[in-house]
């Protein structure tokens, strides 16, 4: 199968994710896609992130009817902080029967070259880059293993959720209902970040 890996801290999951997902998923030759949920990106700061099985429940919850997207923790059994590229190869051990493509948002590509092993990567997988707004692509746009996919994309972000949340305001139709409703039931977010 080809599988798209789409990864995330998620923190939390909410409708821009699943829209960028679901369409890339139905548009391109993917099979699946696999919501990568990252226990620590190396770029962000670990005290803003929830509980790392807290974040995957909630992305269990928001593709739990969905037949091609799926959620993946592959990370949790990795060294921390995670690489892009030390994902891939375990990934690609443990699962030889497939063709893995990387999924990155359009702001990503323009300091990609300043990924681990970015070289490597471009040489054995395939990139999926969906544009976002205000970011230039840059020099590598034009590689042959990148394809610029324009999916439709909503100015929505995790941190404005969990501004909305620790303001006790609605969260509705920014998440799917039943992810709104396990935030709420755990008290997710409710405390401000140190």
């Amino acid at each position: 199968m080809k599988i798209g890996l789409f990864f995330g801290s998620f923190n939390p999951i909410h409708t821009g994710h699943l829209i960028i997902a679901n369409y890339i998923v139905e548009t391109t030759p993917l099979d699946q896609l696999w919501m990568v949920v990252t226990p620590h990106n190396p770029h962000k700061k670990r005290a803003t992130l929830a509980n790392d099985y807290d974040r995957l429940h909630l992305v269990n919850i928001a593709v739990e009817n969905h037949n091609k997207l799926h959620s993946c923790d592959i990370e949790f059994e990795m060294p921390k902080p995670s690489y892009t590229i030390d994902t891939l190869t375990y990934l690609k051990e443990k699962h030889p029967e497939h063709d893995f493509v990387l999924i990155i948002g359009g702001d990503n590509l323009g300091s990609f070259h300043k990924w681990k092993n970015y070289e490597v990567i471009l040489e054995h997988y395939e990139l999926y880059v969906y544009k976002r707004p205000k970011y230039e692509l840059g020099a590598l746009q034009n590689h042959p293993s990148i394809s610029i996919i324009d999916a439709p994309l909503m100015e929505i972000s995790s941190s404005i959720i969990r501004q909305l949340i620790r303001d006790k305001k609605s969260i509705r139709y920014w998440v799917p209902d039943k992810v709104s409703d396990e935030i709420e039931r755990a008290g997710m977010y409710a405390t401000p970040v140190p």
